[in-house]
């Protein structure tokens, strides 16, 4: 499930007997608006960090390590009011996360994982937005483990 505005962009690697290269985000990328602060955030395994969410500011993700994502429209006037999506990212799914603004995220980190992300406007208090982690609306399980397959 998808939930509109939300763009996941897979990365391409090139590896040899070196190591890598990843590009991670362009300033021409369709889904990049522009540039107003990057950051690093260190989380431990274990350690779950929800719900956040801003109304005027975008984030753009990229994860190092393995990081459990789950996101949730509050938009009123979204298509997708209500939906929740839930994915994986890290070393082993490379990938760029755009996240608009009015769509509540939260993570658990699976490993000790980095998160650097890049958003569209710098830091302002009035614009952080925290909703509980166990909040009933929502009712996102954040210990629950992968599903019996």
């Amino acid at each position: 499930m998808s939930i509109d505005g939300v763009v996941l962009k897979e990365l391409t690697t090139h590896a040899d007997e070196r190591g890598f290269f990843r590009e991670v985000i362009r300033e021409s990328d369709e889904f990049f608006d522009h540039f107003g602060q990057w950051s690093h955030s260190l989380m431990h395994p274990g350690v779950a960090k929800a719900w956040h969410i801003h109304q005027h500011q975008t984030d753009w993700w990229y994860v190092i390590g393995a990081l459990k994502v789950a996101l949730y429209d509050t938009r009123e006037d979204s298509p997708t009011k209500g939906q929740l999506m839930e994915f994986l990212m890290g070393d082993t799914r490379p990938a760029c996360l755009k996240i608009p603004p009015g769509v509540a995220h939260g993570c658990r980190a699976l490993e000790v994982t980095h998160i650097l992300y890049i958003t569209s406007h710098v830091y302002a208090p009035d614009d952080e937005g925290r909703i509980p982690h166990d909040d009933p609306t929502i009712g996102y399980d954040w210990t629950a483990g992968p599903p019996i397959k």
